[in-house]
């Protein structure tokens, strides 16, 4: 066997397809999308070496068009979630032990099949039960993934050649090993390559992982595990159960080889999660590692020498882009007297454009939200603003869900900068955006920094750099992800790491080393090669 110090391939960004019309690519997805929409499924559970089903089958439905089912999936309980721990731990006897460029290998493959044979029905599934259109599909689930395998692959021979250093005599090493137990990846709907990744990364450096996707992510999620596994992942490394919340929870945190949460989703479920671990803490063999990115409430906030087109424009991507079901999307806006009837006509005008339906169709810029029940929070607060003295609908505000889970793009104006659209995680195509004097500028910064629990993303507009230098130091702890003059979305992985603080989780920033860096144990080995024969030092002489 040779042995050898191992560079890995310089990790690229992958170029984002434009899917013109008539191009190759979007005949290619459009058709695979058609095909995928004619067939019924059974997506089973992944436990071990087995696929598992249940008699208890859940419909899939898409979110444009809720009378269409396009398969199901299976649940199970807390015998599913045991076999699937037992599984895991089984796993990680060879898993754990693997060479790590052996691993390397398996997710580097994994990055170039998405990015070919793969490519379509990823993006496809994504826009069937995500009802993400396009642009956004390629964004996400082919070109984010595609970057998390090859950066984290970068990433983790960083981590292993980070080595100490070694006087004469003694020789250092420093080894990092996966966590002692099993990691559980609780995943949302929003990114394919969110919960891919969630899974991925922990596994990448020899843990082996239990997961739980979103039971609107299913149908993605599914691709996923056929990628894993052509891709040349043993079984068991990562095992995809569909229980509900309760009965995986009752089985997870109570078991004693668990050591890590890896989380997206809501804030008040997360801290439901680390209060249950805390309650179990004595159970477990080592500390849990627990990684969280939760909500947000983002902001952009423009100062009176912004322009006001750049700023409309912000709004308009950054709001509504994936009908706003971003947790970076932004959701308030806080816009000077003096720009602010130029941004509205620009912003009323982009509006009038958007064109809504089923991601089928290219043209759509806005497709359905996720669920009814998302459908319904959404409208509760939009007719919450209708109703209200302190605001104003100036666009958008109808909604209908007789075919699809549509609702327009919204924008509502304040003229109360604690309103509840201003303050509450909407989740949705709603942005509330309250107008302010120039001269209040040092004053609307401060209420930028305390109106919202969160801090995940924000963005500032302004032509004068003295403003933009002030902005940047007083909103410090108000974002993980910072712009200027940009849209407070679209995070690039290797670019601009992702994660925030206070009610937004524990900032571990997703496609970084820094998360990578929570997923292993390091140990510290000291070999001494001539060692001493008397406990006699030389101070002790007379």
């Amino acid at each position: 066997m040779s042995n050898g110090f191992y560079n890995v391939p310089k990790a690229k960004n992958e170029v984002v397809k434009s899917y013109k019309k008539n191009s190759s690519e979007l005949n290619e997805l459009i058709k695979e999308y058609k095909n995928l929409y004619k067939q019924h499924i059974d997506i089973p559970m992944y436990i071990g070496q087995e696929k598992v089903y249940t008699k208890n089958k859940r419909s899939i439905t898409l979110p444009h068009n809720h009378k269409h089912s396009i398969g199901t999936s299976n649940y199970g309980g807390e015998i599913e979630v045991k076999d699937a721990i037992k599984a895991a731990m089984e796993a990680r006897k060879k898993w754990s032990a693997m060479k790590w460029e052996d691993r390397a290998s398996i997710f580097l493959k994994a990055a170039d099949l998405l990015a070919g044979p793969y490519r379509a029905k990823m993006n496809a599934a994504t826009m069937l039960c995500q009802s993400k259109n396009v642009y956004q599909a390629e964004i996400d689930a082919a070109c984010e993934l595609i970057d998390f395998f090859r950066f984290n692959v970068q990433y983790m021979s960083q981590i292993y050649k980070e080595q100490p250093e070694s006087l004469p005599g003694v020789w250092n090493r420093l080894e990092h090993r996966p966590l002692e137990g099993f990691i559980f990846a609780i995943t949302p709907f929003n990114f394919t390559s969110i919960c891919a990744n969630l899974c991925a990364a922990p596994a990448m450096l020899g843990n082996v992982v239990i997961w739980k996707p979103a039971e609107t992510q299913i149908y993605s999620a599914n691709v996923i595990m056929e990628l894993f596994e052509e891709a040349g992942l043993p079984k068991g490394v990562i095992n995809m159960v569909t229980v509900s919340g309760e009965k995986i929870s009752k089985v997870i945190f109570n078991d004693k080889n668990f050591s890590g949460l890896h989380f997206t989703g809501s804030t008040n479920v997360f801290r439901k999660l680390w209060k249950t671990i805390g309650e179990n803490i004595s159970n477990y063999k080592t500390y849990p590692r627990i990684v969280g990115e939760t909500g947000g409430k983002d902001f952009i906030i423009a100062h009176e020498t912004a322009d006001a087109y750049e700023v409309a424009t912000a709004i308009s991507r950054g709001a509504f882009e994936y009908q706003g079901q971003k947790c970076s999307a932004a959701s308030r806006a806080y816009i000077p007297s003096n720009i602010w009837p130029e941004v509205k006509t620009k912003l009323k005008s982009d509006l009038k454009e958007f064109r809504i339906g089923s991601p089928e169709n290219p043209q759509n810029f806005i497709n359905a939200v996720i669920s009814e029940k998302a459908y319904d929070k959404i409208v509760d607060y939009i007719t919450y603003a209708k109703n209200s003295k302190d605001a104003n609908i100036i666009a958008g505000g109808n909604f209908n869900k007789k075919t699809g889970y549509f609702i327009e793009p919204t924008i509502i104006e304040t003229s109360n900068p604690n309103f509840k659209t201003m303050v509450e995680e909407i989740f949705g195509p709603v942005i509330t955006i309250f107008i302010y004097e120039p001269k209040e500028w040092i004053k609307t910064l401060n209420l930028v920094n305390n109106t919202s629990e969160y801090s995940l993303t924000g963005a500032v507009f302004a032509k004068d750099r003295y403003a933009i230098e002030y902005a940047t130091k007083y909103l410090e702890n108000s974002a993980g992800n910072f712009y200027i003059n940009d849209k407070p979305t679209g995070a690039v992985v290797g670019q601009q790491p992702f994660g925030g603080s206070r009610g937004s989780g524990t900032n571990d920033k997703a496609g970084s080393i820094l998360n990578l860096l929570r997923w292993v144990s390091p140990r510290t080995i000291k070999e001494t090669f001539v060692p001493p024969k008397d406990y006699k030092y030389s101070f002790l002489q007379e």
